[in-house]
């Protein structure tokens, strides 16, 4: 019967599996939804099984591989970390790398930088590639994207995660998900959910609201299982209203997999399972990274003592059943259990370019007084490039699991590939890392500039006609395991700003970081700011690209940038680390430009801001109609016009305001966006699309969406501070 099935699924897959690409717009879509022709094959592999074989599926028999059934022919399951690069291969029962020749892999910017470009379809592009190295590696899954929101800028894993907004959030990680899946590879979205700080994340309780669950939390996860069919979803290490994550029977059960309707596997973050019954009727499929002694991996949690729970009638076989229809789709919907499957590449010239577009549209331009920038090569004789991090390589550093590049491109490498002899680059360090240990602390040393290194950068600064200071912080200081202390630039690097900004009028600096930084000093000192993340293999090429002008920077910040420390929600209320154990998001929806824009505190730089080497006029903003009912579609355009004289791209974001509401709202959500690409001096109209429904707040006596009716506001601009049109809309209930 199996093998009946098997031959008319090829013609299945031939009708309903194809993948399509518009080769003008990129625009990828779904190669699949989910194919239910395969489940009579699943059901009769699952009828032949015995119970400790279907046990055996669900926990890993190595550090990144989980069980098959040899006997009738289901392999095992390999999964490899990302989010941003293919991990090298390790020992089979150990962290220890093999040392092999052959597993480098690209390192792509971090999700900080992948935020930053506002492009949903750039997002899909990063997604194939990471997709085609996964495949030739052999993997079947990886461990990413990670969608958490940035709830505080001091996270240690911020620079992994997109943005501080639910709805950019969603659109970077569907874009994600799609050109990953693609590519027969599952994704496995992370760190379902409320992840949002490193410090005692193995132990903290996460207390909210449900509507700031709904609004802010869950929406990415959400978009990934509606939109994009995500197939795997990683529980996460802390707990949340009292129950660890990968056990947690609200939010696995009840919303995901019930609500939801989540077809794929619930997989725990490595070592994140604490208990065989609570896990298994809590919604967990497949228990990775529990230790055990001399590897006896069916002494796990979802081992024999799972297998023991169900004989003993604890757990019913039902569940069991469940968790193994799970794996057993994902491995049919991947093409794994038969030829066909996408073989893949590794660090070709394709992958290498979407690196460096990537890496170029991320970078986001903070300040360009007197347009210094671009700079022009004619016009050089000498350039000073000042900073520890113009030489130091980001795929590897801190805990957070590394990426073996196959060759990384510096800042200053990039400078000098892009100069070449014509012009004399002069380098000095400037400063350099240092750290203090205390206790499980390992605290960047901020206040004690290296003297004698900031004098070789000011006489490397007086000798050049200007100065590229690359500052900003490491994959050392920021880290999973530990949060930050301080926004402040580590390693004394402000004095060092300050001192060669004194001697060269024609200072520009560069962060390289992943998470915001105060930029007090920076922004009085430099002529140019940029901001060019952890940007990847490409990275030191797509920096030369922008500052010499031959990529326009068309970056958007993902986050607020605070003046201080204070200024911000979180931080201002004193709900953040928490105590006892607990932390109470009070700030509720207030998150990120939220909580500025409706407390009216000015920020040093807003959410979706970035400059351009030209100047753009956004005009004529029009909706299809005045008025609206609850099912209907928002239809709104807007004349944007390059008034420059260099071809650019634009961000056109549209805010929604409730103009009178039964319940407190921010004074702007944003709920649209597009990025678009004008010659200069042309225009172009941008349309954008509204659900009315997505107007709607999450109301807690009813426990469902709402949609009042009443007045709205779309506030259209290029940043939540730059409103360049307003338009009042009414939606009724009829």
């Amino acid at each position: 019967m199996r093998n009946f099935l098997l031959v008319t699924l090829g013609l299945v897959t031939l009708l309903f599996g194809a993948c399509s690409l518009d080769s003008e717009t990129n625009n990828y879509v779904n190669k699949y939804q989910l194919n239910e022709a395969y489940e009579p094959i699943i059901d009769s592999l699952i009828a032949e099984m015995t119970l400790d074989e279907k046990v055996g599926m669900l926990h890993g028999t190595g550090m990144f591989v989980s069980g098959g059934v040899e006997r009738l022919g289901v392999p095992e399951f390999h999964y490899t970390d990302g989010p941003n690069g293919v991990r090298e291969e390790l020992e089979r029962h150990s962290w220890k790398p093999l040392a092999l020749d052959n597993d480098s892999a690209t390192f792509f910017p971090t999700g900080s930088a992948l935020g930053a470009t506002w492009n949903k379809e750039i997002a899909q592009l990063y997604g194939k590639a990471l997709g085609l190295e996964t495949r030739a590696r052999g993997k079947d899954m990886i461990l990413g994207p990670a969608v958490n929101i940035m709830r505080t800028p001091l996270g240690g894993r911020t620079f992994e995660y997109f943005t501080e907004d639910p709805f950019l959030n969603s659109e970077i990680a569907v874009g994600y998900v799609r050109g990953v899946q693609n590519q027969d590879v599952a994704v496995c979205v992370k760190h379902f959910a409320a992840n949002n700080q490193e410090n005692e994340r193995d132990r903290i309780d996460v207390l909210m609201n449900e509507r700031t669950l709904r609004e802010i939390y869950l929406p990415a996860y959400k978009a990934t299982v509606i939109d994009a069919d995500a197939l795997g979803m990683m529980g996460a290490y802390n707990k949340f209203r009292g129950e660890y994550l990968c056990q947690n029977n609200y939010l696995n059960n009840q919303l995901l997999k019930g609500e939801w309707g989540f077809k794929g596997i619930i997989v725990s973050d490595w070592g994140a399972t604490h208990n065989t019954k609570t896990a298994a009727l809590g919604g967990l499929d497949v228990e990775m990274g529990t230790w055990t002694k001399e590897q006896n991996y069916d002494q796990n949690f979802m081992g024999h003592p799972l297998r023991d729970s169900v004989i003993a009638g604890v757990v019913p076989m039902e569940v069991i059943d469940d968790k193994v229809r799970r794996i057993l789709r994902l491995s049919y919907n991947l093409n794994k259990m038969e030829d066909g499957r996408a073989k893949g590449e590794l660090v070709s010239p394709k992958i290498k370019k979407i690196a460096r577009d990537v890496a170029a549209e991320a970078i986001v331009l903070l300040k360009n007084d007197n347009s210094i920038l671009p700079l022009k090569k004619s016009e050089l004789e000498s350039v000073a490039v000042i900073g520890f991090n113009a030489t130091w390589k980001q795929a590897k550093g801190g805990f957070t699991a590394g990426v073996k590049a196959k060759y990384e491109v510096t800042p200053l490498e990039g400078i000098q590939n892009k100069l070449g002899n014509n012009v004399a680059v002069n380098y000095a360090m400037g400063y350099i890392q240092k750290f203090e240990e205390e206790g499980n602390w390992r605290t960047p040393n901020i206040d004690t500039p290296n003297q004698e290194l900031i004098a070789e950068a000011v006489e490397a600064a007086k000798k050049s006609d200007v100065a590229i200071i690359v500052a900003g912080n490491t994959r050392e200081t920021e880290s999973e395991t530990k949060d930050r202390k301080t926004l402040t630039l580590p390693f004394g690097q402000d004095e060092l700003i300050k001192a060669v900004a004194a001697v060269n009028p024609n200072t520009i600096v560069v962060i390289a970081a992943g998470a915001p930084n105060d930029l007090t000093v920076t922004s009085q000192n430099a002529q140019a700011v940029l901001y060019s993340w952890f940007n990847g293999s490409e990275g030191g090429n797509a920096l030369a690209d922008v500052l010499f002008g031959d990529v326009n920077p068309s970056g958007k910040l993902p986050f607020t940038i605070a003046h201080k420390l204070e200024d911000i929600g979180v931080h201002s209320l004193n709900a953040y680390p928490g105590e006892n154990l607990k932390v109470e998001y009070t700030e509720g929806i207030l998150v990120g430009y939220r909580w500025f824009d409706t407390k009216n505190i000015e920020p040093a730089y807003p959410f979706g801001f970035g400059l351009s080497y030209t100047n753009f006029e956004l005009s004529k903003s029009k909706t299809d109609k005045n008025s609206y009912t609850a099912t209907d579609k928002i239809q709104l355009t807007v004349s944007v016009e390059n008034k420059g004289e260099t071809k650019g791209k634009e961000v056109v974001q549209c805010y929604v305001h409730d103009l009178e509401c039964s319940v407190m709202r921010p004074t702007k959500e944003l709920k649209a966006f597009q990025k678009i690409e004008i010659e200069a001096g042309k225009t172009k109209n941008v349309s954008l699309t509204i659900d009315v429904e997505d107007l709607a707040f999450f109301d807690e006596s009813s426990n469902s969406w709402l949609v009042e009716p009443g007045e709205f506001k779309l506030l259209i601009g290029t940043s939540s501070r730059n409103i360049a049109q307003e338009i009042i809309i009414s939606v009724t209930d009829k």
